[in-house]
């Protein structure tokens, strides 16, 4: 039987109150101006190794600015604002002096870069110290403070991850296509992470084959407990009630907000999953159920975003649960595989590529995402479920993002970088490094040049209705049927899948993986193929992706 967990409190002693961190002292002359972004929040960050609070300072700053250069759920906004706060709070305890910039200072510039150069001319600091922000954007805005305040701009390496930039290069180094399955393994081998010597526990790298199974007709069994959960404190309600004040055109709800928003909180949920769901979790973590939004997956993703947690604190707290028996191999597999393989893949893919990544459209998308992505209403009853459950809870499990999302995106043909702002804005676990090769790259498969191939999927990753009936009860809510590609209850999937084999034919036909599908495309008769491409067209202009 699954154990009730109980949601710790933040330990912040109660002589501290938030008012404290605005009222804090910073030391003059002042030696170090510690930067302190939102998605860095560890409590052993190497940016506080050195610190002297006689002489140096931290700055943090919430700006209106990163919550709307691209619309930002309320959620995820409310998430990285309690977060920052109650780590500001946090550090206050220890004696550390905070320059904490807040939402409704009437001084506020709107941006980082603007009030970096504030607090520079207010406190003349003699160096500017922080973390590699984790997106291209602001790593080009903290590389010019140098030249353009004049004073020294020290960009430590961000030691969070399992894998150094040095490290992934010496592994690229050579090989035409990176694949992330040969990561993985190197990983796997580099990190002694399930080894049995020199080869995989179980005898197989990858037991991906057993974690696709439906929950079949009559759903999960038994019933998948529900997650642990953080009712908002003081400081998070007055975080909701700002946001609701200074930001009242952001998407989504904030009612069900009940996020980790410090590293107790974290800690208690990383036990949580481990105790509780995480022995289902491989068999099922593909499949979809309506009104079951968590299902087994872990909701780790945002505090480890954040640094609240560590990737290797997850891992290890996995494989003990598999050594002393209370975690199967292919869930303890799966799991790790996410964390070392994955996820340390998909940031070394960002940096690896660079800046120009986001600019890359190898399929030549151009199509408007349509208006139900922000609101859930459509008659197709997977997307209205899986994108109402994000506006509700700002989350969603990798097979709704790839697999319905995503998947109606790249189908339909829509411009590959709106794809991938709505997911960096609307899930409560987006940042950059993580978006842009998840959804532009393997979602949207656009991650190639003219010269070569996609990066990161090899393969687009896409599906007819048939697979999401398969995976989840969506389809017996829907006038669609999936297996139907002609008439009027045609799924539009099932009809868009089609048509895309269609389109790209030429540029596909060189995927060995692709050939099976290309051959059943050739099965279809030329006249049915054109009644295909008008219905796609008519289905594109219903839902506004195209005029």
């Amino acid at each position: 039987m699954p154990r009730r967990a109980t949601a710790p409190r933040a330990s912040i002693p109660p002589a501290s109150t938030w008012s404290d961190v605005l009222e804090s002292r910073i030391p003059h002359p002042l030696r170090n101006l510690i930067i302190i972004l939102g998605d860095h929040l560890a409590h052993d960050s190497p940016a506080l190794a050195d610190l002297d609070p006689t002489r140096d300072a931290i700055l943090m700053m919430e700006v209106p600015a990163e919550s709307t250069h691209v619309p930002s759920h309320r959620q995820r906004t409310i998430l990285f604002l309690s977060a920052m706060r109650h780590h500001a709070l946090r550090l206050h305890t220890q004696g550390i002096p905070i320059r904490y910039v807040t939402l409704d200072d009437r001084d506020n510039t709107g941006t980082i870069d603007g009030e970096v150069r504030r607090a520079v001319t207010d406190l003349r600091p003699e160096r500017l110290i922080l973390i590699e922000p984790g997106e291209h954007r602001l790593i080009a805005t903290a590389r010019a403070w140098q030249p353009d305040l004049r004073i020294p701009v020290t960009i430590l390496e961000n030691s969070h991850f399992l894998t150094t930039r040095d490290q992934f290069t010496a592994w690229a180094a050579g090989r035409r296509d990176l694949v992330m399955e040969f990561f993985y393994r190197e990983q796997r081998r580099r990190l002694n992470l399930l080894m049995d010597g020199n080869k995989p526990v179980g005898g197989e790298w990858n037991l991906d084959k057993q974690n696709r199974l439906p929950f079949g007709k009559s759903g999960p069994k038994p019933p998948p407990p529900p997650p642990l959960r953080f009712p908002p404190d003081e400081i998070t309600r007055d975080v909701i009630a700002l946001i609701a004040r200074r930001l009242p055109d952001l998407p989504g709800e904030a009612s069900s907000f009940a996020w980790p928003v410090t590293r107790e909180h974290a800690l208690a949920a990383l036990d949580d999953f481990i105790t509780n769901r995480l022995p289902l979790f491989g068999p099922y973590e593909d499949a979809m159920w309506t009104d079951e939004p968590f299902l087994y997956h872990s909701l780790l993703s945002a505090p480890l975003n954040l640094k609240l947690i560590s990737p290797r604190e997850c891992i290890d707290a996995a494989l003990s649960a598999y050594e002393v028996g209370l975690v199967p191999l292919q869930s303890a597999e799966g799991f790790v595989r996410q964390i070392c393989g994955w996820r340390e893949y998909i940031r070394a893919i960002y940096h690896h590529v660079g800046a120009t990544y986001e600019t890359r459209n190898w399929l030549g998308h151009t199509g408007l995402l349509p208006e139900f992505y922000w609101t859930g209403q459509t008659d197709m009853a997977c997307l209205s479920h899986c994108i109402t459950q994000v506006l509700n809870h700002g989350f969603g499990h990798h097979i709704q993002r790839l697999m319905v999302i995503g998947n109606f995106a790249l189908l339909a043909g829509v411009q590959p970088r709106a794809v991938s702002d709505w997911f960096l804005g609307m899930y409560i676990d987006a940042v950059d490094w993580v978006t842009l090769p998840n959804t532009l790259g393997m979602s949207q498969h656009a991650d190639g040049t003219p010269t070569k191939p996609p990066v990161v999927g090899t393969k687009p990753y896409i599906s007819s209705g048939q697979y999401i009936a398969r995976m989840s009860n969506y389809c017996t809510h829907c006038r669609y049927h999936p297996a139907k590609r002609t008439g009027d209850d045609a799924c539009p999937f099932t009809v868009l899948y089609w048509d895309f084999l269609d389109r790209h034919r030429e540029r596909l036909a060189g995927n060995r993986r692709m050939t099976m599908m290309l051959k059943n495309l050739d099965r279809i008769s030329p006249s049915e193929r054109t009644e295909l491409r008008i219905s796609a067209s008519s289905i594109k202009r219903r839902y506004g992706v195209c005029d």
